[in-house]
């Protein structure tokens, strides 16, 4: 078209380095922070290779550029990771040139993928993620469009680098400067509550004594506006934007009441004085201890952060459906939530602000869960904690609930949502039922098995439809979808653990029972 190659003419001018070696052809990628061209390069042999040349946007932080490089060059060009073979820079101009890999459109393979494909793409990408965490690297951004699939050649690669970001014993020194940054700003702090809805009420909060905490602790300053205390979207915000209008994502828009705060007890608190509360659920008088963390601040910062909520200052919405001024008036928690929706882990969605490789590997399993049920995105939600409240339909409340406690947060849910089969659940959304493997020596019968999803999630469930054209699948086109293993679910429930000390590892998956023939 001719915006793109005005863009063309435009990346020329702004490197002109490019003109003498690259014959950029078309533009293949965009997102929020750069966008992506096919280009081909003159080779002294005489042939011509495909690259792909990202530009880098202008005002990308220079630090964040060196990352993203150093990311490729130490972990990419080998285990299905990206690597890159030139950099040039003009000015403030960045453009990183890698191979080029042809891949499908993961929306447009995903109901024609035979289940072994499934297996060996899950594989490649446990490769991946496998290679990068073990220097260190988190993602953060793991999904379909940033693991390149070439499915003639089975071929794969992990892409995009921009957001990620270094354990504290990073391989990567340049993430390990991004680190330290990051530390500084993510001193823990009080949520302000967030009323979005009727329905079901979730509330991730703080328990009374840590209300105080937030008095002390210097953060982004936060709007009294209700519509801008709702989350947004992160950086890599632009899933397959092109396909939304026919993507059959499993949960839509739906009314909830979510709300998020923090709870945390380290060794650095100590006890203050006694103070009254009011539990509203029993409306009983209480007494809780006010914690304060002592940690050390300069008398500035204190100053600074206690002019934001006076320390006497007590609230009464604690676990109820509604908002009060006193919280409104809190500073916000600082903690990272880069990524895309729908694939943002649950520590990350309730601003934990201490997270590891174990976001990539939720990140990985809601992928396996898309691929499992034929349904992608699988969760599609306008901010971070209504799709908390989506993840808890289908891993349960009292699990989500119980999960957040090990990572410092109070999870309150105004009724029971029960744990969903992962089986159950995805052979009635691609419209397969194991009753197809098991009816041959025992005459199950077909209805048996399709029995209606339990009652709390099957209400969010909008866009299944027993008419959808997954349902009805002959016996010859069935790719092995009649005789998915009990592996693939246990697999899939580690992936999804709530719990991110627990969830399983990218060097575990591979060892996993689901890739026994498999070899490394």
């Amino acid at each position: 078209t001719a915006g793109v190659k005005k863009d063309i003419e435009k990346l020329y001018e702004a490197v002109p380095q490019l003109v003498n070696v690259f014959k950029i052809k078309e533009k293949i990628g965009e997102g929020t922070f750069s966008s992506v061209y096919l280009a081909t390069a003159q080779l002294q042999t005489g042939y011509e290779e495909k690259m792909a040349l990202k530009h880098l946007i202008p005002t990308s932080h220079p630090l964040r550029i060196a990352a993203e490089l150093q990311c490729l060059t130490v972990a990419g060009g080998q285990d299905n990771v990206m690597g890159v073979k030139y950099c040039f820079r003009k000015n403030d101009h960045v453009v990183i040139v890698m191979p080029y890999l042809e891949h499908e459109s993961f929306l447009d393979i995903l109901n024609s993928l035979s289940f072994e494909e499934v297996r060996e793409y899950m594989f490649n990408l446990f490769k991946a993620l496998r290679r990068i965490h073990h220097f260190g690297i988190v993602h953060r951004d793991v999904k379909p469009s940033n693991f390149l699939y070439n499915r003639q050649l089975k071929k794969y690669a992990l892409v995009d680098f921009g957001l990620a970001q270094g354990t504290p014993d990073t391989q990567i020194e340049l993430l390990k400067t991004a680190h330290s940054e990051d530390q500084q700003g993510s001193c823990l702090q009080t949520n302000p509550i967030i009323a979005l809805g009727n329905g079901v009420s979730v509330s991730v909060t703080a328990p009374k004594e840590i209300a105080q905490q937030s008095a002390s602790k210097a953060a982004d300053r936060r709007s009294s506006s209700l519509s801008k205390v709702q989350m947004k979207q992160g950086r890599g915000g632009k899933e397959d934007s092109v396909h939304h209008s026919v993507q059959r994502s499993v949960f839509g828009e739906r009314n909830f009441n979510v709300y998020s705060s923090t709870y945390q007890e380290t060794s650095s608190t100590k006890l203050i004085k006694q103070s009254k509360m009011i539990d509203v659920s029993s409306r009983k008088l209480v007494t809780k201890k006010k914690i304060i963390s002592t940690k050390t601040v300069s008398n500035g910062a204190a100053r600074k952060a206690a002019s934001g909520c006076p320390l006497n200052l007590l609230c009464d919405c604690y676990a109820t459906d509604r908002v009060c001024s006193v919280c409104l008036s809190r500073r916000q928690q600082v903690a990272p939530r880069a990524g895309t929706p729908g694939f943002r882990a649950p520590e990350v969605l309730t601003k934990c602000p201490t997270q590891n490789t174990a976001i990539d590997m939720w990140s990985a399993g809601i992928i396996f869960l898309s691929l499992l049920s034929g349904r992608y995105p699988f969760f599609k939600a306008s901010d971070d904690l209504t799709a908390l409240a989506q993840i808890m339909t289908v891993r349960g409340s009292r699990e989500t609930i119980q999960a957040a406690r090990t990572f410092g947060k109070s999870v309150v849910c105004t009724q029971v949502v029960p744990t969903q089969n992962l089986r159950t659940l995805c052979e009635k959304l691609r419209g397969t039922n194991s009753s197809c493997k098991r009816s041959h020596g025992e005459g199950t019968s077909r209805s048996e098995n399709n029995t209606a999803l339990p009652v709390a999630a099957d209400k969010h469930l909008q866009n299944f439809q027993e008419g959808d054209s997954a349902l009805e699948m002959k016996a010859t086109d069935m790719k092995g979808w009649d005789q998915v293993p009990d592996e693939a679910y246990d697999l899939l429930d580690k992936l999804l653990d709530l719990n991110p000390a627990t969830r399983i590892t990218a060097k575990e998956a591979l060892l996993h029972p689901f890739f026994k023939d498999i070899r490394l």
